[in-house]
């Protein structure tokens, strides 16, 4: 089994992403469940700048339409609805939509480097006690811009131990060795293997184990076969994690990282 904690649904330049993409890639590559977000959430482009009032979408109709798009693939998929964090709080019909869908909802995703805000900030407290009160994890970019390093991750979890907190992309362009230093100071701080070279997992394994890693993508942020090749046709990280770690790892350390992690941290009841 695999569980890919980290793809997503949506389309806004550049990012072509329709769900049938990820229904293709799932079949194609052998994904039994994905956690999906829609990328039409995204406050600034990659330069910083605000995307244009005439192409934002409120969050809560992101929400439906993610929600939705869950319901039309029953059992293959999860959703983290994407919080516009620098624009909007969660209000009574976000959280309403949440309840409501308790049952394909398993965690609160935030993106500091398309928000262009860091994960803490005092302003995101109202985010924090509603993943407290429906016991959501946070997953969280990390990675890009200063909102985006992890340490401002950290900072968070370290407020919220009743909350556990997963660092995406263990700071997307770096070493990731500031991300994986954190990675053992919190019982409640994840990483996820997205983008992540195999040896800065094997890496983490070494030195806290099997269970601190989730198996994530981005998957399909390169076309209908990101988890083949990227953009310009080079072999995709992913075939590591497929095939060449199987050999480096027990099968019950694979197992963890592969899928059992994610069921236990967002309960995912498969």
């Amino acid at each position: 089994m695999i569980i890919d904690t980290h793809t997503h649904i949506g389309i806004i330049p550049p990012f072509y992403m329709p769900v049938e993409n990820l229904l293709y890639s799932m079949e194609r590559y052998g994904i039994d469940f994905s956690l999906i977000s829609n990328i039409e959430a995204v406050e600034f482009d990659h330069q910083g700048n605000p995307i244009p009032p005439e192409y934002q979408k409120p969050q809560s109709l992101l929400l439906r339409e993610t929600i939705a798009a869950a319901r039309m693939a029953p059992g293959k998929f999860g959703v983290l609805p994407w919080l516009k964090i620098a624009s909007e709080l969660p209000d009574s019909e976000f959280i309403s939509l949440i309840k409501e869908n308790r049952d394909i909802i398993f965690g609160l995703k935030l993106h500091p480097f398309h928000s262009r805000t860091a994960p803490d900030d005092e302003r995101l407290e109202p985010v924090y006690r509603l993943a407290a009160k429906f016991d959501l994890p946070i997953v969280s970019h990390t990675g890009g811009c200063e909102e985006a390093m992890s340490a401002h991750l950290y900072n968070a979890a370290l407020r919220h131990p009743e909350t556990n907190f997963v660092m995406v992309h263990m700071d997307l362009g770096t070493d990731n060795s500031a991300a994986l230093d954190l990675l053992g100071k919190l019982p409640n701080l994840y990483g996820d293997t997205t983008w992540v070279p195999l040896k800065t997992t094997l890496e983490a394994i070494r030195m806290y184990g099997s269970g601190k890693m989730l198996f994530g993508t981005d998957n399909p942020i390169d076309g209908k076969d990101t988890l083949a090749h990227n953009k310009s046709g080079d072999r995709s990280l992913y075939q590591q994690y497929f095939n060449e770690l199987k050999n480096l790892i027990s099968t019950e350390d694979y197992d963890n990282l592969m899928y059992k992690n994610a069921k236990k941290l967002f309960r995912i009841p498969l």
